[in-house]
């Protein structure tokens, strides 16, 4: 199965860099363009100056783009803001946050080199579909500055944490480094390079497959780098650097291992039901399907917090998995929660489905509700951009209302989501069935900028 190994990592010189709040970004597909200049302007040392965001704007198809990084790659290097380890580490990543309840949590995992294995092998399972489109700006970063700059978060099962406890083992007394982020949690990295623990690391790992969570396509990109340098090259051995890739391992029964629900605001175009539905219509349209029941009482932030506290309550008192959601009429300030009848799983589009996959809210509103109900082809919905993803609902209530203010000819629909289990993933990933797009918000996000993985053709990796 995963055969895991240590690497040198190539760290931001703690002599060099004061403050390492200033240096770190999260991951680059959820940096726009106004926050990409709000990180170049924190630090002319910001890894947005490396990891370049995938929407910069004008100059996007530059080769003055890659150029840039590998130029900013070099100098660093060369002025020792960037240093690699001596020896062949694994990294502790720990992470001390809070959740939006005020609950305070420990995430612990850790960051090695991970052989790369295609999908079809069942080593490296995913759980999203991928794009060639979107990993061509990726690959074309890693093969211009030969370094991969972010890890990819993936799970793995060890209900006896084993792993984590045996990497505790060789832990030094300090971590290399501790950087708060904008949500107050804590990011910290420790050092492992004890030969014995890491050769019973890798034992541990040599019997467990690996759960891609967040990353899909930097994956994806790792394999067409590994197979563009092997066409290259005339072929690469079974230790080349280019046939690892760095991750961020977590198990997947860590009691610190949050998923968030991600909310859908879908903004319903009047050619697709004339004159734009209202509230009642919606209902009796759903009415078949589901059961609905209207949230009064309230202002509109006040709707939406008690939706959301019914769904948990309805969700804790279910005798077993029930398919429930909340819905937001923007244009009308009315607020329902919806609970979806037995006799809807044999709808033609669900009925269609794997179980596995009619058992996520997500397919249930991506398939019957925006799909059947609504008659939004998924299509039109990916190409003009009628569906958009929120972790916060507060801030994806205030688009809702702005745009049923400004936007005449749609209808914003808020759509208030419960999270996907992570056991719900595993299930999908073991059936080798994809789930719709952004159904995970794994939370927090790992860090980009504390640990680099550079590539030395002249190195040898894996198992001794």
């Amino acid at each position: 199965m995963a055969t895991v190994a240590p690497f040198k990592a190539l760290r931001f010189n703690p002599q060099k860099i004061e403050h390492m709040e200033d240096i770190v970004t999260p991951p680059y597909d959820i940096i726009d363009e106004k926050t990409q200049a709000a990180f170049q302007a924190r630090n002319p040392y910001n890894m947005i100056y490396l990891d370049i965001s995938k929407s910069p704007g004008k100059g996007d198809e530059s080769d003055e783009r890659y150029s840039s990084a590998r130029n900013y790659f070099t100098k660093w290097q060369e002025e020792d803001i960037l240093l690699r380890d001596e020896l062949p580490t694994i990294y502790l990543y720990t992470i001390d946050y809070a959740l939006p309840s005020g609950t305070r949590l420990i995430r612990k995992g850790l960051v090695a080199l991970v052989e790369l294995s295609e999908f079809s092998e069942g080593v490296v399972k995913p759980h999203e579909e991928t794009f060639a489109t979107v990993t061509a700006d990726r690959l074309r970063l890693i093969d211009t500055c030969q370094a991969q700059f972010s890890q990819i978060f993936s799970l793995y099962a060890d209900e006896g944490a084993n792993i984590i406890a045996t990497l505790e083992e060789g832990l030094p007394e300090n971590p290399l480094c501790e950087v708060k982020d904008v949500d107050g949690g804590i990011h910290s990295i420790w050092p492992v390079g004890d030969k014995e623990i890491l050769a019973n690391v890798q034992k541990l790992f040599s019997e467990k497959a690996v759960y891609i969570a967040d990353g899909h396509h930097r994956y994806s990109t790792s394999l067409q780098y590994r197979q563009m340098i092997s066409e290259r090259e005339g072929g690469i051995s079974e230790k080349s650097p280019y046939n690892y890739t760095m991750m961020y391992l977590c198990p997947m029964e860590d009691p610190g291992l949050t998923v968030l629900p991600t909310h859908r605001l879908v903004s319903l175009p009047d050619d697709v039901i004339p004159g734009l539905p209202s509230m009642d219509e919606l209902v009796e349209r759903m009415s078949s399907a589901f059961e609905l029941e209207e949230i009064t009482g309230g202002t509109r932030e006040i709707l939406v917090a008690e939706v959301l506290d019914r769904m948990d309550e309805k969700l804790a008192a279910a005798k077993k998995d029930q398919t429930i959601f909340g819905l937001y009429h923007a244009l009308e300030d009315r607020c329902f929660l919806l609970t979806l009848k037995v006799e809807a799983l044999q709808t033609k589009s669900l009925a269609a489905r794997p179980q596995a996959l009619r058992e996520l809210d997500v397919v249930v509103l991506s398939d019957l509700v925006i799909g059947d109900i609504l008659g939004l082809d998924y299509e039109r919905s990916e190409q003009d951009n009628l569906v958009r993803y929120f972790a916060d609902p507060d801030e994806a209530l205030d688009v809702a209302v702005k745009e049923s203010i400004d936007k005449e000819n749609f209808l914003p629909l808020l759509f208030l989501m419960n999270n996907t289990q992570v056991q719900q993933v595993k299930r999908v990933a073991d059936e080798n069935l994809i789930m719709p797009h952004k159904s995970t918000y794994f939370y927090p996000k790992i860090l980009t900028g504390l640990l680099l993985n550079k590539y030395n053709p002249d190195e040898k990796i894996g198992p001794e």
